[in-house]
């Protein structure tokens, strides 16, 4: 008995020692230095292996979420025709919804796939380019954070001009009339400040010159919801302006979406604060 166990022994070392020959072999054999393919931290820290591994899958993760965004934003690009007519995309007057899906598409592209490789590779210069993005990111963010708080007036005066300028071309993009459409019904406000901030727009306004059966109105999302109506009534917002403010405040939500934005950040400031402060840890958390 003493001999089988010592020959088991003997067995197992030296198939020890094959495989970890051929580990080393791995590395040498794919142009890297030793033990760069399939790092030597698999054999004596496993734990720190599965973490190595389990961030690199969430880049990945990040890499292919980012190129569906992009897919999206180059969808809807084409649908509009603008990949056939590059030079449109500066006609447009107000803002262009597609913009944030390339912009985050194209920003999780690039800090996925230089986590993931940089991660699975051990590549200094990916993951110190990860690293300084990831921290100019988060640098913006805490600069937007405290500028949006010391200058609150004129934050709100940007958003006023913001909103008023898409007021004016609500027409003109589909993509940005769902937006407004959807910021309006959502906040249940009308305009920047107010109902007759649609004066901006060529459609709505309520000058003689305008034949357009919309003068003097609002947009169907400006319209106070009846819960028994289950068909949109695209056509309550005509000629609102030309009644009574008592009245208006009937049919139209009278009330701006600045303030009532406002409002809704005031009432969910705790979630808002816990959301932001839950993605700086977890940006933090994911730098090498």
């Amino acid at each position: 008995m003493g001999e089988e166990a010592a020959e088991r022994r003997k067995w197992k070392r030296s198939c020890n020692f094959v495989f970890s020959t051929e580990l080393m072999t791995v590395g040498k054999n794919s142009g890297n230095q030793p033990g760069r393919a399939l790092p030597l931290a698999f054999l004596t820290a496993p734990a720190q292996a599965a973490e190595q591994f389990f961030y690199a899958f969430l880049h990945l993760a990040d890499t292919f979420l980012g190129i569906a965004f992009l897919g999206i934003g180059l969808w809807a690009w084409n649908e509009k025709g603008v990949l056939s007519n590059i030079s449109s995309i500066t006609d447009l007057g107000g803002f262009d919804p597609v913009w944030l899906f390339l912009v985050v598409g194209g920003v999780m592209f690039i800090l996925g796939f230089a986590g993931c490789i940089g991660a699975l590779r051990e590549n200094t210069f990916l993951l110190k380019f990860f690293s300084v993005f990831l921290g100019i990111i988060f640098f913006l963010e805490l600069t937007a954070g405290v500028l949006a708080f010391v200058f609150k007036d004129w934050i709100k005066d940007q958003l006023y001009f913001f909103i008023n300028n898409n007021i004016r071309a609500y027409r003109d993009d589909i993509d940005l009339q769902n937006l407004i459409d959807f910021t309006q019904e959502y906040w249940q406000c009308c305009g920047a400040f107010g109902a007759d901030d649609w004066n901006l727009n060529i459609y709505f306004n309520c000058t003689d010159s305008n034949a357009s059966r919309e003068r003097c109105g609002v947009p169907f999302s400006c319209c106070t919801k009846d819960p028994a109506e289950d068909v949109i009534n695209t056509q309550c917002g005509y000629d609102a302006r030309q009644k009574p403010e008592v009245d208006q405040q009937i049919v139209i939500y009278t009330k701006g979406c600045v303030p009532q934005f406002e409002k809704w950040l005031q009432d969910n400031l705790t979630i808002v604060a816990g959301i932001f402060i839950g993605i700086a840890l977890l940006q933090v958390r994911r730098a090498p």
